[in-house]
């Protein structure tokens, strides 16, 4: 018991010493201007990527529910915290928590009739809803229109984002690792089974639902605070299938290989940022070659550790 305990405060140690020097590298960078706007753009959205990408992956890929409207989250989080912050002039951090509230509420409130959908249905309904959120926003006179709202003070920073990214990896590991996310898990394996033990699948489903749009959330929230202007057409359902490739590419139900696969995906959408036809191309060729070659994704269901890495480099030695 003592050597796990051991072993687990070591591995903390290491986790909370290369995150501290992840942080402190970057801010420095930023400070003394080694990375350009065009890098500080790209490191906004890897982490705004990251975000969307573990919380799309705690619906999608633990709970095995294909949603394709978490752009529709996004775009409240953003909204709200942007009124939040810009009409009522309270700090960001009150704006982040509303937007996060906003699209949690909102989760809730799709989440509860269409969770009883399977499959494509379920693909179908979450896309829709996604798409009313976006034409209902485009409606809205207070909030702008089509126009959307301009002029949003730039309060969104490196610590922010890296701290944001941290609180989402943490929380979703945790609720993974404990007996609701046993129960989430339970559902994407056998779902009939999963209720014959008494697994009420619905509940389970809703709430890994609201938590993964609370978390779409607070990206929209980050989001709108950085790029000074948010508009409806921003989050239409082609961002919801970024976040899907992201999600696919690094395996469902890996929450490091959602992280790899945003990181990369950001990477590949900043350099082929003058040639988006080339882009779309790429993103499905990318697809295709995944599901032909490796179709669990990049690390299947397996999470990339400190440990792992250990008993790779041994194993080379």
């Amino acid at each position: 018991m003592k050597k796990i305990l051991k072993n687990k405060l070591s591995q903390f140690i290491i986790n909370v010493i290369i995150l501290a020097a992840i942080f402190t590298i970057v801010q420095y960078m930023l400070n003394v201007g080694i990375l350009n706007r065009f890098y500080e753009i790209t490191l906004t959205s890897m982490c705004i990527n990251i975000i969307l990408a573990v919380s799309l992956n705690l619906i999608n890929g633990f709970t095995g529910q294909l949603s394709l409207g978490h752009a529709g989250f996004m775009a409240i989080g953003a909204y709200v915290s942007v009124v939040i912050t810009n009409y009522f002039e309270l700090p960001l951090i009150i704006g982040l928590i509303g937007g996060c509230l906003g699209a949690a509420i909102a989760g809730f409130i799709i989440g509860v009739p269409t969770l009883r959908l399977k499959g494509d249905y379920l693909a179908i309904a979450t896309l829709g809803f996604g798409e009313i959120i976006r034409v209902l926003l485009q409606n809205i006179d207070y909030v702008g229109g089509p126009a959307g709202i301009s002029g949003i003070a730039k309060q969104t920073n490196w610590a922010w984002l890296f701290g944001s990214v941290i609180l989402t990896v943490i929380i979703i590991q945790n609720i993974i690792n404990s007996s609701y996310g046993r129960a989430i898990i339970s559902v994407r394996e056998d779902e009939i089974a999963a209720e014959v033990m008494g697994v009420n699948t619905t509940n389970y489903k809703v709430l890994a639902f609201v938590i993964g749009a609370l978390f779409a959330g607070l990206a929209g929230g980050l989001y709108g605070h950085y790029f000074y202007i948010i508009k409806p057409e921003t989050f239409n359902f082609l961002k919801s299938f970024d976040i899907l490739v992201m999600v696919v590419l690094g395996g469902l139900g890996s929450t490091t290989g959602a992280i790899i696969a945003a990181i990369f995906i950001t990477v590949l959408t900043a350099a082929l940022q003058a040639f988006p036809a080339v882009r779309m191309i790429i993103y499905a060729l990318i697809l295709i070659l995944v599901m032909i070659y490796r179709p669990q994704g990049l690390m299947g269901n397996k999470e990339l550790t400190i440990r792992s890495f250990g008993k790779i480099w041994g194993e080379k030695r």
